[in-house]
């Protein structure tokens, strides 16, 4: 990777983590409340999250209307628009571990500055659970997965 994307990239990343820690996403009590529609609901991460859909929109649509990125030669978007089981449960594991821990894996990254064992104790699960299913695919189904080629 050249110093003009590392650049990008650690400028990028800055601005993500200073944005989830304004926004509140790096507590997870604040998360939950989020999530707890039926009960103790706290609404504010709303606005985030619409916040994130309009620039994600944005994104889009700058996208749509450059002929490349600025640092690669083409845009690497999903090629597959199908809606299958692993989307799905992948979904929905995701969307539990999220309503548990309070955490995703955006701001439990961009949390590991603030040292909460929870905190670190997520990461490792989760990195573990990576590690788990990128092994467990190649022997189910006997191919590497869509992420690694």
């Amino acid at each position: 990777m050249n110093g003009a994307r590392v650049i990008a990239a650690g400028l990028s990343g800055l601005v993500f983590g200073f944005g989830l820690a304004l926004s509140g996403m790096l507590d997870p009590a604040r998360v939950r409340g989020f999530l707890d529609v039926f009960g103790a609901w706290d609404p504010s991460l709303a606005f985030v999250l619409g916040g994130a859909v309009a620039t994600a929109s944005l994104g889009v649509w700058l996208s749509r209307r450059l002929p490349r990125p600025a640092f690669d030669e083409r845009f690497h978007l999903p090629t597959s628009r199908t809606i299958d089981g692993r989307l799905i449960g992948g979904a929905a594991i995701f969307g539990v571990g999220w309503g548990m821990a309070g955490l995703c894996p955006g701001p439990a990254v961009a949390s590991i500055a603030l040292g909460v064992p929870a905190t670190l104790l997520f990461l490792a699960a989760m990195l573990a659970g990576m590690a788990f299913y990128d092994r467990a695919e190649i022997r189910l189904f006997r191919r590497r997965s869509p992420l690694h080629g």
